[in-house]
């Protein structure tokens, strides 16, 4: 247990997109909450690893730091939601030239701010380079939100860094009256079944809503398809509301000093 380590930073930026394959007439579509493709990569310019560079071949972050856990919480939301305006812009490169320049509109999130957590393994060299990068606030690339302009950090504007580390417990079952730090997954694939595969949800609240209380949904990528080359899609929740008693739910952690549970998949 003390190879591994708890940890939890604050990434922010002025604003961030991160592209949904659907459209709204003609509108390109952000997801609302940071999901962990997209923090995997993150990660992996903090560390200096490779991005995409072959066609049909993961990139070097991915293939190295897809089984780290993960967990992520958005701050100063209303209500989950972070506030979004629409950008229109000429695309006048490459195939938009042939017939004309192409007017694209993007909705893109204002502020976003996320506190990430991860499990650590410091007897790993990635991990162990993301502990070290990260308590010190240094990087490699210089990371963003979804887009290039976009970029984060982790450093708030008086040079203060938000790293966090924490006393934890890994465990099975909720107990009542506790805050739940972060985003969960409302759904798993017990049983896998070519037909017809058994899913089973998970709700940790206890459902006593109050004017100040809220559930926001959400389908996010949760990871890769290799066969596909897509997204795989997963429904999450995230909520003020109170645990309830006895509630299992996979990669559930305890955090000491906070009195929280948050999950980490």
């Amino acid at each position: 247990m003390d190879s591994q380590k708890l940890v939890s930073f604050d990434l922010r930026a002025d604003f961030g997109f991160f592209k949904k394959p659907d459209y709204n007439d003609g509108l390109l579509l952000s997801y609302n909450l940071l999901h962990k493709p997209a923090l995997l990569g993150v990660l992996g310019a903090i560390i200096g690893l490779k991005g995409y560079e072959k066609k049909g071949e993961m990139p070097e972050y991915y293939q190295k730091l897809k089984d780290l856990l993960i967990g992520i919480e958005p701050l100063g939301t209303e209500k989950g939601n972070f506030q979004r305006t629409s950008v229109k812009y000429t695309n006048t490169v490459g195939y938009a030239n042939q017939d004309g320049n192409l007017l694209i509109e993007e909705s893109m999130l204002i502020k976003p701010a996320y506190r990430c957590y991860l499990l650590l393994n410091i007897q790993e060299l990635e991990h162990k380079k993301l502990y070290g990068y990260l308590q010190d606030g240094n990087a490699e690339y210089i990371p963003y939100l979804g887009k290039n302009e976009y970029q984060a950090s982790w450093i708030d504007k008086e040079g203060e860094n938000s790293f966090r580390q924490y006393e934890f417990e890994r465990i099975n079952r909720t107990s009542a009256g506790k805050e739940f730090a972060g985003s969960f997954r409302k759904s798993f694939i017990v049983k896998h079944n070519l037909n017809e595969p058994v899913e089973e949800e998970y709700n940790p609240f206890e459902l006593k809503p109050g004017p100040e209380t809220f559930m926001y949904f959400e389908r996010i990528p949760t990871s890769f398809d290799n066969i596909l080359s897509q997204y795989k899609i997963e429904p999450v929740a995230y909520s003020n509301l109170l645990t309830a008693e006895g509630i299992t739910l996979p990669g559930l952690f305890y955090l000491r000093d906070l009195d929280k549970y948050v999950q980490l998949l």
